[in-house]
């Protein structure tokens, strides 16, 4: 079913729709091994660019060139601003969340109400927020990474007292 109507229903069929999965990522040890998804299977199967966007692209030309979105939300406000967008955009494209079952019980994940307020949306891109970080031009190494390792990767950083080390989430 993933095959024929998430990647290919559109130009296969002709059909969009909003569908949106939520697949628990893992590895974790928190269910069996048939409940697990398989974030780089959905990152090979979507049909997008190999090129980073231009300065000139919008997250719209983004999204409406691929047949799926794939995302691994780290915060509250992230996941309730990643399906208040699937909501209200004007076209339909389906939806991949890949949602550690580990994060559900985590403190860090939550989110101000500040973060669910008006003019604020889904950022594909997190910087570092982390306040003892030294200045930019003094930063030794910057790290990528996405969903739960960033919370693994910060505890570690800050067990080590590491300030020049930036932790980068993508989305």
């Amino acid at each position: 079913m993933i095959d024929t109507m998430v990647t290919s229903g559109e130009t296969k069929w002709n059909v969009s729709h909003g569908l949106v999965l939520l697949l628990p990522h893992g590895f974790e040890g928190n269910g069996p091994e048939h409940s697990s998804a398989r974030v780089e299977r959905f990152l090979t199967l979507t049909d997008a660019s190999d090129e980073p966007p231009t300065e000139d692209q919008s997250e719209r030309d983004l999204i409406l060139n691929c047949n799926f979105v794939v995302a691994n939300c780290t915060t509250a406000a992230q996941y309730f601003h990643l399906l208040r967008r699937q909501m209200r955009r004007t076209f339909r494209k389906p939806l991949v969340v890949m949602s550690p079952k580990s994060m559900l019980k985590q403190k860090s994940v939550c989110s101000s109400i500040e973060e669910f307020d008006q003019g604020k949306r889904f950022q594909r891109v997190l910087a570092d927020q982390n306040p003892e970080l030294v200045a930019d031009d003094k930063v030794r190494k910057v790290v990528f990474c996405s969903g739960r390792v960033y919370y693994d990767l910060e505890t570690a950083r800050a067990k080590r007292g590491m300030n020049d080390v930036a932790i980068v989430r993508v989305e």
